[in-house]
């Protein structure tokens, strides 16, 4: 069922711990089990399976469900031990499970949706299971009755979804590529604004409350960090994946971005640094370095008797450039740029050696990526995809290793210090 193929990393690049196969179709989901060495995982193919690692290091199913429909979400509150999980019928499906984690019951099951579920969250406090789906509505229900307590529509599919436990706001990234941003109440909701900055669909999303950063990635191979906190509109552009981007996950006490593409690719972008904002892209009728007229400027073209030209942008000044004035390329890591982008002539020249120096590491996960969790304490991050197969990795931070051995040096200390009084 799984492969143990090491047991400690030796670098700060992830390491592949374990592959668990079994299933029959697309892993919609696989959710690490905190405190224990176990994985839970929702499939196309109609199963929710429990993973626990036994004495040999393999994985093994010690539950083995099957649903009524493909499962296409899943949540895990580890607390309760509660499983929520959503299907392509609409439906959404609570379980229990036991303390051994091998016996799993059900409770009961929630209509929140017409079409597929797409992404769900659950919210102890209020007793919400609150959820996205490809009907283009975001549904919030009671779990103590089973009843529905509110819907809002949208004009696409929604996507992907982040829900604030405090404040009860939540976002919700569609298929159009806006972020809107909503205040959930009892039996109503209001929208607070509409986020766009992606020229794609919002594949994910991640909210941080401790610093109240938004992060979303996108069909377009980009992700946009929102200061939702500075209220500033201040956002930040990383571009460094070749394919779209169907995860991340904000690592808050070392400042670290992870995320994964659907080629495989797994970046860790540093944000402990002052990135600068990439400009807007100006509008004009002429090249703002030559002045050369663009095509479309037919009275400029006819008075100079030459031959319109194309417009591009300058990544760094936003400015509306011809070719031939921007025929440059370079990197620019401070803004986001971890490829070559093009660049205005001057631009180019103000850029140093230092200044292209990669902020970001990129690894390679080596299978079609459609959904990643992490145990950030343990250091663990487990991935699954279209190829049927369950990746858990050892991840090593090295700021969470000071910071581990630092807390061990102090309840060392604490400990010998109360033996010795």
């Amino acid at each position: 069922m799984a492969a143990e193929i090491h047991s400690r990393p030796q670098s700060s690049r992830p390491v592949l711990l374990s592959k668990v196969e079994g299933h029959q179709d697309v892993v919609s989901a696989a959710l690490l089990i905190p405190k224990e060495d176990g994985v839970i995982t929702a499939s196309e193919d109609r199963t929710i399976r429990v993973w626990l690692k036994r004495d040999s290091g393999q994985y093994w199913p010690s539950i083995y469900h099957t649903m009524s429909s493909p499962c296409s979400a899943m949540t895990y509150h580890h607390d309760s031990r509660r499983i929520f999980v959503g299907q392509d019928n609409g439906a959404i499906m609570e379980f229990h499970i036991s303390e051994d984690f091998n016996k799993m019951n059900f409770v009961k099951t929630y209509p929140a949706h017409q079409n597929r579920v797409s992404a769900i969250t659950f919210c102890l406090a209020s007793e919400w299971v609150i959820s996205t789906g490809h009907d283009k509505c975001i549904s919030w229900m009671c779990t103590r009755s089973g009843s529905m307590l509110g819907r809002h529509y949208f004009t696409s599919w929604a996507s992907c979804l982040q829900y604030d436990h405090e404040t009860r706001h939540a976002f919700v990234g569609d298929y159009s590529g806006q972020i809107t941003l909503l205040k959930l109440e009892q039996n109503t909701c209001s929208v607070i604004t509409t986020l766009k900055g992606h020229e794609g669909s919002i594949t994910s999303l991640w909210w941080d409350p401790a610093q109240r950063l938004l992060f979303s990635g996108a069909s377009d191979h980009s992700i946009i960090m929102w200061d939702i906190g500075g209220r500033k509109g201040r956002t930040l552009l990383l571009q460094g994946h070749h394919d779209k981007v169907q995860a991340i996950c904000y690592i808050q006490l070392t400042r670290q971005l992870v995320s994964c593409s659907a080629d495989g690719g797994i970046a860790v972008w540093n944000m402990d640094i002052s990135r600068e904002e990439a400009p807007q892209w100006l509008e004009s009728d002429s090249c703002q370095k030559c002045e050369q007229p663009f095509f479309w400027n037919i009275k400029q073209m006819w008075d100079t008797k030459t031959l319109g030209l194309r417009q591009h942008h300058c990544r760094k000044c936003g400015q509306a450039v011809c070719g031939k004035c921007s025929s440059k390329r370079s990197s620019y890591p401070i803004m986001g740029f971890e490829f070559q982008v093009r660049v205005c002539d001057s631009c180019f020249e103000s850029i140093k050696d230092e200044d292209r120096t990669s902020l970001a590491t990129f690894h390679e996960g080596k299978h079609n990526i459609s959904h990643m969790s992490m145990d950030i304490s343990r250091g663990l991050m487990v991935t699954c995809g279209s190829d049927r197969i369950v990746k858990v990795f050892m991840y090593f931070f090295p700021a969470l290793e000071i910071l581990n051995r630092g807390l061990m040096f102090v309840y060392t200390f604490f400990f010998l210090t109360t033996v010795a009084t």
